[in-house]
């Protein structure tokens, strides 16, 4: 599921009858539940609402979801070889690395 940039995975309990949801692109955990699909989504744009007036009153900015920037550390032989095999390629060692993970993620 997704509402303003937020993505959530839901699962249905089958005794309780209940879709469970959990927000998963950010580090702070927010759920919410729904006998029905439009009750689920009314629960998550809800839950989202209700943890951005918990994050104000508390003085503190939304986590956003994720911005697309990491850092990674890795061995330096393999920095210069990522970084050789980009300029080879004549591409950014950042366009390099996202191909490679996106190869790795769609498979």
């Amino acid at each position: 599921m997704h509402h303003d940039g937020y993505e959530a995975r839901v699962d249905f309990d089958e005794e309780a009858e209940t879709f469970h949801g959990e927000v998963i692109n950010l580090r702070d955990v927010i759920t919410f539940e729904g006998a029905s699909v439009e009750e689920l989504k009314k629960a998550f744009a809800e839950s989202l609402d209700d943890y951005i007036a918990f994050c104000r009153e508390r003085g503190e900015d939304p986590e956003k979801p994720y911005s697309g920037q990491f850092v990674v550390r890795t061995e330096p032989h393999l920095h210069r070889e990522l970084a050789t095999a980009a300029k080879r390629a004549g591409v950014s060692l950042n366009k390099m690395v996202t191909g490679i993970l996106e190869r790795g993620v769609t498979g």
